[in-house]
């Protein structure tokens, strides 16, 4: 149980992940939200004292508003939680996907300063964390992924775009970006995977409002020993054992929704589903999840459970 009465202050409430944050915590009684006024929301001044007055602040703002809410903290006594790419490779800061090891859980645990994956991160991470950490993949071995995602994740913008009255027929069809190969989440996708290089990534976005698919297709001779989409299967379910935001698919699952995987199936819900599908010389790895619930918001809540000694699935949906 949650210990006593925490302040929590949501800087950037206003944004889609703060907000979603803020929906959260209206029916806790374990949280005393510090609320800022409107017209206070961009001074430093009342910026830095609501952070000084509270126990746990969210930073749910652009990475360089991020950057700089956290220089104002930097000699305040309180737990920073940031939902930004700002920190999430950076030293000192605990990554926040506890499901990974216990030493990941732990570091969120005892930290004091926290980031929070990115959304096709975190689809990316959890297929192919367990894949090197269990020595079956290795770091040097080149890795592709696509990933489908509803326009929720652009943000206030896109989301008006998408929704509004006279938008571009264009926007009725899928579409692809980060053509670049330079997305702002293959820096952690690289480094909390352990990979050598970063992945070749395919991020698409299309016209439903929440929800997120991400794959990643293998050679079944570029894994270590003789592997099988069932050996991979068997490994996946013994490395999230006991894990309740995390749910191994059945081996044939997808049978059930003849073989199609869409990827608005797990809107409004906190946890992400694996499958393994393929055969024995190519084997595809999918995840699928909220990427406002597992992949923001749903992820940032989990974490301040495990700060506060919380069930980690308290106010969230499983």
């Amino acid at each position: 149980m949650c210990i006593q009465k925490k302040k929590i202050f949501i800087d950037g409430s206003e944004g889609t992940t703060g907000l979603r944050i803020f929906e959260r915590f209206e029916n806790r009684d374990d949280i005393e939200l510090l609320k800022i006024p409107s017209e206070s929301r961009k001074d430093p001044a009342a910026v830095r004292q609501f952070i000084h007055d509270s126990d746990i602040t969210f930073l749910c703002l652009p990475d360089a508003a991020s950057r700089e809410a956290a220089a104002l903290a930097a000699d305040e006594d309180v737990i920073l939680i940031d939902t930004s790419t700002a920190h999430r490779t950076e030293p000192g800061w605990a990554y926040g996907y506890p499901e990974l090891s216990e030493k990941h859980r732990e570091a969120i645990r005892t930290g004091r300063r926290i980031a929070v994956p990115g959304c096709h991160a975190t689809g990316f991470i959890t297929l192919v964390y367990p894949l090197i950490a269990n020595g079956l993949l290795a770091p040097a071995c080149p890795v592709s992924a696509f990933s489908l995602t509803g326009y929720s994740g652009g943000g206030k913008k896109m989301i008006a775009e998408y929704e509004g009255a006279d938008r571009d027929e264009e926007l009725l069809s899928p579409r692809q970006y980060g053509l670049s190969q330079m997305h702002k989440h293959l820096k952690e996708m690289k480094a909390v995977t352990g990979l050598a290089r970063e992945p070749l990534f395919s991020p698409i976005v299309a016209d439903y409002y929440s929800g997120m698919l991400v794959s990643v297709p293998l050679y079944a001779d570029m894994l270590n020993g003789t592997q099988t989409p069932e050996s991979i299967h068997g490994m996946f379910e013994e490395h999230f054992a006991g894990e309740p935001f995390v749910t191994v698919m059945p081996f044939g699952a997808e049978a059930d929704c003849r073989n199609f995987l869409g990827s608005n199936n797990r809107s409004g819900w906190d946890g992400i589903e694996i499958f393994v599908t393929g055969n024995e010389d190519r084997i595809l790895l999918s995840s699928r999840f909220d990427n406002l619930g597992k992949g923001a918001s749903g992820a940032a809540v989990q974490c301040l459970n495990i700060v506060l000694g919380c069930s980690e699935t308290k106010g969230l949906n499983l």
